[in-house]
């Protein structure tokens, strides 16, 4: 009786909803991190990225040890896209992106990728999006438009276009898509710790080369200044919070409460970056990132309870 009311516990909406949320507080709080690292250690980004990423796959090869391969090429090989595409792929775009549109085009375009998966759960599983689930995902959408854009807004400014860096946000977009999708098939397989290292293993090796061919020096010893501990303690935080637990919870969010509801959450994240932003760096928030923190909620709560 109490083994059935744990597994109840585990595979209950609930937890699968919970488990978003606290993964888009973490990937929320992972830019703040990141700018620690940026700017004051001096990582470039293609370091912050390989540097937290092996961490968290060691962490997770510790745990899953005993099994090393899949069941199949054709899972492998399926392992290796979504590798690519949540990892390699996702956090190149965003960072040469960054070089060449504002980080509110790349914030406000990328965060489009709960439409994307969308059209793909449509085009490949033959599903559709029902009407709860597209009137929220639109007040949502707009919420995050009002939380990036309350700065321009408050300040008579316009939002810029940049052909290059705002086509990369898009297929930034697309590209996470594209691993929502591609590991739904995967999913009910494998356990979730041994998928989440796949995960890690291919988005690893696929960059680990950009960072022996980037210009810049290597500053890995910075991390080991005990002089200085915050910079340790902010790669900690990326590769133990953002990375490991964070992808752990989000594909185990995805199994219960499946991609689309979960990439959902994914409008969660600039307002949670608004308000850390807020609280650690002294930034501003501006009325109308206030409006768009409610809308974001309130979206969520309608593409969640109005599904008919």
């Amino acid at each position: 009786m109490i083994l059935e009311k744990k597994n109840s516990w585990k595979n209950s909406k609930i937890t699968g909803h919970i488990g978003a949320l606290i993964t888009v507080i973490c990937w929320g709080c992972s830019f703040i991190a990141s700018k620690v690292l940026m700017e004051g250690a001096s990582l470039t980004p293609v370091e912050v990225y390989v540097y937290r990423f092996l961490l968290a796959y060691l962490m997770m090869l510790a745990i899953t040890v005993k099994q090393l391969r899949s069941n199949s090429w054709k899972d492998e090989l399926q392992f290796a896209l979504c590798g690519i595409c949540s990892g390699t792929l996702y956090f190149l775009m965003e960072n040469y992106a960054l070089i060449y549109t504002t980080a509110g085009n790349v914030s406000l375009i990328s965060s489009i990728s709960p439409i994307f998966t969308a059209i793909l759960l449509a085009a490949v599983y033959k599903t559709r999006m029902l009407r709860g689930e597209i009137i929220g995902s639109a007040i949502a959408f707009i919420g995050v438009a009002l939380v990036i854009l309350s700065e321009p807004i408050s300040k008579g400014l316009g939002m810029e276009f940049h052909p290059i860096g705002d086509i990369l946000a898009l297929s930034c977009a697309l590209s996470w898509a594209v691993y929502s999708i591609a590991i739904k098939r995967l999913i009910p397989i494998y356990n979730t710790f041994f998928l989440t290292r796949k995960l890690f293993f291919y988005g690893l090796i696929t960059s680990i080369p950009l960072l022996f061919i980037q210009k810049e020096p290597l500053n890995l010893q910075v991390l080991f200044d005990f002089s200085q501990p915050v910079y340790l303690l902010n790669l900690l935080f990326l590769a133990v919070m953002c990375s490991s637990m964070a992808y752990l919870l989000w594909n185990e969010s995805m199994k219960i409460i499946g991609p689309l509801a979960t990439n959902n959450y994914l409008y969660f994240q600039p307002p949670v970056t608004m308000i850390v932003g807020c609280l650690l760096l002294n930034e501003t928030i501006y009325p109308f990132g206030y409006v768009g923190c409610v809308l974001v909620l309130l979206g969520l709560i309608l593409a969640d309870k109005m599904k008919k």
